[in-house]
């Protein structure tokens, strides 16, 4: 029971709860997947200055244009731009790269050709394609379903095949339709096909004598791809028509990647790529950013979810618990700092080669869910700053001026400690002389009725010159200055209520005297010095009072204090110097627990 009051172990527990809520909406049932994907490719997907090795020869509209539809064309046109390209070996491509499928055999002497130019160069992919889809398997006694099933497969006619690399160009969209992986490589028939970027890349390693890393995948065969170029990027304005028009320098592909495909939108290859969203990348395009990739050893590993939520629970965890620490400016800090080296971290991670690799990882998950806990702990202090306010308004409403009250809750309530504090402060206290007398005398609804008119005006001047009602006891009322918040002046704003009280029973007398035939006389006394100021009593029935020897003697004096006088001590006097005019009695007047000597003063004005 006693732990379960200790409050760190309290903000323990609600830190645990809090960052397991953030961490199962947020990485398991994955209610930031869509956004986090697009704010991740934003955030990692930058253009790279391209090194000019990769060069692409688009069927673009102008090829259209000057060489007809493309549905009309022969093989021949292909076979044609090989052979211009394999025309001088010492200029000739390090890889020729064609998006083009050829399957099935169509006019043998346009095959021949084909077939003789690419031989001929002996450095040429071509395309090849597999039908993926979903299919039931039977395996081991056991149903299941292949959601990578290859159904179906094409790939150059055989003549083809036999002097060319096949590169499969099969891309699969992610669920929101943005291609961000490449698929290394598929396995129709128990054959294993590369994909057409791999192969290129490895033609080109091959042809320069450039070592090319093989990336690593997921489980289903599919790697990241860390784009280079928006889409154009790749298009220095090579057009098809040039190359096979003699229109193209020979040193403008000498010895690079050439990429020979669609490029326009009639032919219908392109896509929504993660580097950018709004504009569609050619296919062809897409194949040299893959490529460039590889070539670069631009390798990504995408951290699995598991080790990413223990993190991100971790850190809501210890965000959560110094939210509930700190005010609001110092859980604004630790808000900020932890958003930013997150992304930070993230943005290094991407881009730093930790085990040969990059990693990716979710960017917004421990910034929103810092951000959400942040937002809850600001709900959280603005409800306990309610409802302290509430408390400590109801509970000094009853003692101060609301000016007062308002000050106490701007300081907060911190400055409220239980069981008292020392601090030096002006005490008055009033009394009515014969009131014993009086309560004999009269009936009691006209003892109430001279109570109330004289508790209520002696109340008001203590509220408005700001100071602590502490208690009515009888006829007796007792007040503070300087307390629960320091004031510049409270002993002039004692003394003044003790002025005025003494004052306001004068006219209160005279009404009553009118009203009720009695006269009212009270005596004052007002001292100043150290006292234990706190709320005292009961943990259910607590008082917020003053006790201690500065009480005791305003108390005495006034006691001793005729009607209509009001009695201050050497320490009154002292502080307010000539603001105020006294007689000094001496130590005339003996005060009960003093020693001889202590000197009593008579209030004779105040300025």
């Amino acid at each position: 029971m006693k732990l379960l009051r200790n409050k760190t172990f309290k903000q323990i527990v609600f830190s645990i709860l809090a960052a397991g809520v953030v961490t199962l909406l947020i990485a398991v049932i994955g209610v930031l997947n869509t956004i986090d994907s697009w704010v991740q490719d934003a955030w990692y997907q930058q253009p790279k200055a391209l090194d000019g090795e990769i060069i692409l020869i688009g069927i673009d509209d102008k090829s259209i244009e000057e060489l007809g539809p493309y549905n009309t064309w022969g093989r021949e046109k292909i076979a044609s731009a090989l052979e211009i390209l394999g025309r001088d070996p010492e200029t000739k491509p390090a890889v020729v790269v064609i998006d083009v499928l050829f399957s099935g055999e169509s006019d043998p002497e346009t095959d021949a050709r084909l077939v003789a130019a690419a031989e001929n160069l002996g450095n040429v992919v071509v395309a090849s394609v597999a039908d993926i889809g979903t299919q039931a398997v039977f395996e081991g006694g056991k149903a299941y379903f292949d959601y990578n099933a290859i159904l179906g497969y094409e790939e150059p006619f055989p003549a083809l095949k036999a002097v060319t690399t096949q590169g499969h160009i099969n891309a699969m969209y992610d669920s929101d339709g943005i291609l961000r992986h490449a698929l290394l490589y598929i396995e129709p028939n128990g054959e294993k096909v590369y994909s057409m970027a791999y192969s290129a890349a490895k033609k080109y390693g091959e042809a320069t004598g450039t070592e090319i890393e093989e990336p690593k995948v997921s489980a289903n065969g599919h790697f990241y791809v860390s784009f280079s170029g928006e889409p154009g990027a790749f298009n220095d304005g090579y057009s098809f028509t040039d190359l096979v028009n003699g229109r193209m320098s020979p040193y403008s592909y000498e010895g690079k990647v050439v990429f020979i495909g669609p490029y326009t939108v009639g032919l219908q290859d392109a896509y929504f790529t993660s580097i950018e969203h709004a504009e569609q990348m050619y296919g062809v395009e897409y194949q040299a950013n893959v490529v460039q990739a590889i070539l670069d050893g631009d390798f990504k590993t995408e951290v699995k979810r598991t080790p990413q939520a223990i993190v991100l629970f971790l850190i809501c965890f210890i965000a959560f618990f110094l939210f509930q620490k700190f005010k609001i400016k110092g859980s604004s800090v630790v808000a900020v700092i932890l958003i930013g080296a997150s992304l930070a971290v993230s943005f290094v991670l991407y881009n730093v080669k930790i085990g040969g690799q990059g990693h990716v990882i979710h960017p917004l998950w421990i910034p929103v869910g810092v951000l959400i806990l942040y937002i809850c702990s600001i709900v959280i202090h603005y409800v306990r700053s309610t409802i302290e306010k509430r408390k400590v308004t109801k509970t000094f409403e009853r003692y101060v001026a609301p000016e007062i009250v308002q000050e106490i809750l701007k300081e907060g309530v911190e400055n409220l400690s239980l069981g008292g504090k020392t601090c030096d402060i002006a005490v008055l206290f009033v009394d009515v002389r014969g009131f014993t007398t009086m309560s004999e005398r009269l009936t009691p609804e006209k003892v109430v009725f001279i109570l109330n008119k004289y508790l209520t005006m002696a109340s008001d001047c203590v509220e408005r010159n700001k100071g602590t009602l502490d208690k009515f006891v009888g006829d007796a009322m007792m007040a503070f200055w300087g307390a629960p918040l320091p004031q510049e002046d409270a002993v002039y704003n004692a003394v003044k209520t003790a002025w005025e009280i003494a004052r306001g029973a004068e006219r209160v007398s005279d009404e009553l005297k009118a009203e009720i035939g009695e006269e009212l006389r009270v005596g004052v006394g007002v001292n100043y010095g150290p006292a234990v100021v706190g709320n005292m009593g009961a943990e259910k029935h607590m008082d917020y009072t003053a006790i201690g020897d500065t009480v005791n003697t305003a108390a005495r004096l006034e006691a001793n204090a005729p009607g209509g006088k009001v009695y201050i001590s050497r320490a009154v006097a002292d502080r307010l110097g000539d603001r105020i005019t006294y007689t000094s009695l001496g130590a005339t007047i003996k005060l009960k627990g003093k020693a001889e000597g202590f000197e009593v003063l008579e209030l004779e004005s105040i300025k």
